[in-house]
């Protein structure tokens, strides 16, 4: 099985405009787009015809919790106007996180009743990770375990393989722990751990991680596309590209 790569525009958005990207990944081979906020906000249509135009796909995309709280019916139409499957919040800054149990349950309650909303609409509601919430309260318990706890089953996973090494976790261990929920896999790769150099991330397949070991765990989740993303690349073309030769190297 091969799976849709999508490239999470994040990645270049130090490099404008975003519209001249596109056809620039469709010709490395990229079939989608996983776009953040503000890149679709101003006008949703107008970039949903510049990936027509490009002959790429949305399949989720990065929006704001508060968002998916606050006003979810704007963000369902958006998905729908982009074509896309999966909302996804991404993130909650270091001020709003509490070191408790109640605030971690609290955010998969939001998240369950987002995942709420979007269903009757054919949508889904996946929360993606950074590194805190693998890293564990002062009980040992983990943040993930409890937002997944809290959201139930229709809560689902983008699971960012990097961001838990950087947490000192186990990728292998977690895409089998959350493999029912895993809906979209990011392949961030992190440089050895003290390199300065593009924040210490890396193309898929130039950092430590062991890839073609985490292959047959991919196969084993429910996810149904595959989402290359670097925080900060000197050089957008080289990561993008070398990115997705390595996944297609290896089967995926």
């Amino acid at each position: 099985m091969t799976y849709p790569i999508a490239y999470q525009l994040y990645s270049s958005r130090n490099f404008p405009p975003l519209a001249a990207q596109l056809p620039v990944l469709k010709a490395m081979g990229y079939d989608a787009i996983e776009p953040w906020l503000p890149a679709y906000e101003a006008d949703p249509a107008l970039f949903r015809r510049q990936l027509d135009d490009a002959g790429l796909k949305c399949l989720g995309f990065h929006m704001p919790l508060a968002g998916l709280a606050g006003e979810p019916q704007r963000y369902i139409e958006i998905a729908q106007t982009l074509g896309a499957t999966y909302l996804i919040p991404p993130y909650v800054t270091a001020e709003e996180r509490e070191p408790t149990i109640a605030y971690w349950r609290a955010l998969g309650e939001k998240l369950a009743r987002g995942a709420e909303a979007a269903a009757p609409h054919g949508l889904q509601v996946a929360w993606h990770n950074h590194d805190f919430e693998f890293i564990a309260l002062d009980d040992g318990s983990r943040p993930i375990d409890h937002i997944f706890a809290a959201g139930g089953p229709a809560v689902k996973f983008e699971i960012d393989c990097g961001w838990i090494v950087r947490a000192g976790a186990d990728p292998a261990a977690e895409l089998d722990r959350f493999a029912d929920r895993i809906v979209a896999i990011q392949t961030k790769d992190t440089a050895p751990i003290g390199t300065r150099q593009d924040d210490g991330w890396t193309a898929t397949g130039d950092g430590i991680i062991d890839w073609q070991a985490l292959v047959p765990l991919f196969r084993k989740t429910a996810a149904d596309h595959i989402v290359t993303e670097h925080d900060n690349p000197s050089d957008w073309q080289a990561f993008a590209s070398r990115s997705i030769n390595h996944l297609k190297a290896l089967g995926l």
